[in-house]
């Protein structure tokens, strides 16, 4: 499956309750998630750069910056502060991305 980059373009948050082994479920911003400590989310942007954010230590939300691409494959590749993340692109459609890890 060839994944359209534009696609991809948004805020998306991790809806683990919707995971199942071996696969993470990530919503666009607006998606009605229940309660939880803290979602891991990215927003990826037409430039390429990115905002990553996610729980910190104390809970509190953390935010990063950094860049993201899409390579061959359709794998996700987010270089956060931390290091890169790659995410094999499962499904992508225009209110959920499913992947998992290559």
């Amino acid at each position: 499956m060839a994944i359209d980059r534009t696609s991809l373009i948004g805020r998306w948050t991790h809806s683990h309750e919707e995971d199942d082994p071996g696969k993470m479920v990530f919503r666009l911003r607006g998606w009605n998630f229940p309660p939880s400590r803290g979602r891991r989310s990215f927003q990826l942007r037409p430039d390429g750069s990115l905002q990553s954010g996610g729980p910190g230590p104390d809970d509190r939300s953390r935010e990063a910056s950094g860049q993201w691409r899409l390579l061959p494959g359709d794998i996700l590749e987010l270089d956060e502060p931390s290091g890169p993340v790659r995410f094999h692109l499962v499904e992508a459609s225009p209110d959920k991305l499913v992947v998992r890890r290559p």
